[in-house]
């Protein structure tokens, strides 16, 4: 079960108390550029974890926002939410989980917080170069209450990270499929499951890129798997390599 820190209390709580009932996940994304951006993703992947629990998601956006931003955020592979147009408040659902700025002021209910971006260097809105999930791997990398630091180094290394994986991935699907391990499986849900804990995720593929132990047709399931929640289009080179 996912379990997030309501950062009005600072403890863990279920993100969803009624398994398999009904809750509300509303984004206050009330700034602009990658701080909002970083904002609505998390929102993104915490809608993904429940989804995958088996748990339906109402999503809603509040507030006003500028264009460009949701045009980035569609880039980046963030699946629309429903626009109210303002607050959200009243609205029906098992749970209210609120995923907003630090600092921000928002209606009763569970708090996600979301740390600022420091970015160094001006960064694309509508993505990173021309592959935007490089951006959307770079503020994944970071836990969401750490700010996290872009610049050209940072995108570098997540561009060249992706392009590895996909490449990877591609010459796994090769061979013959193999099941998830059932330990690299609780590895991977424990977590997430875990107040949203993305980068451990993405510490578990890199060990399973590295052991050679690992048939590759289980490593391809592994990595297509984890991706469900990362949102990154892994098996997307699948096919297009001779």
């Amino acid at each position: 079960m996912l379990r997030i820190t309501d950062a009005r209390t600072g403890h863990p709580v279920p993100a969803a108390p009624v398994r398999r009932g009904l809750t509300r996940v509303e984004v206050h994304a009330r700034a602009h550029g990658t701080g909002a951006l970083r904002v609505l993703l998390v929102a993104d992947v915490l809608v993904r974890a429940l989804e995958l629990d088996g748990t339906p998601v109402w999503t809603l956006l509040t507030g006003d926002h500028e264009r460009a931003d949701l045009r980035a955020a569609a880039a980046l592979g963030i699946r629309p939410f429903e626009d109210t147009g303002g607050g959200a408040a009243g609205l029906g659902g098992a749970q209210a989980l609120h995923v907003a700025p630090a600092g921000a002021d928002v209606p009763d209910g569970v708090l996600v917080e979301v740390a600022d971006v420091d970015a160094q260097d001006a960064v694309p809105m509508e993505g990173a170069g021309p592959d935007p999930a490089a951006l959307r791997l770079a503020l994944l990398s970071e836990r969401r209450d750490v700010p996290v630091r872009l610049d050209a180094a940072a995108l570098g290394e997540a561009g060249d990270t992706l392009g590895r994986w996909r490449r990877t991935v591609a010459d796994w699907a090769r061979l013959p499929s193999r099941p998830v391990p059932e330990a690299l499986r609780v590895r991977l849900r424990a977590a997430w499951e875990d107040d949203l804990d993305v980068p451990q995720v993405l510490r578990v593929l890199r060990e399973v890129e590295d052991d050679p132990d690992l048939p590759p047709g289980a490593r391809f399931e592994t990595y297509a798997y984890a991706d469900r929640l990362l949102g990154l289009e892994l098996t997307r080179e699948i096919g297009t390599h001779a």
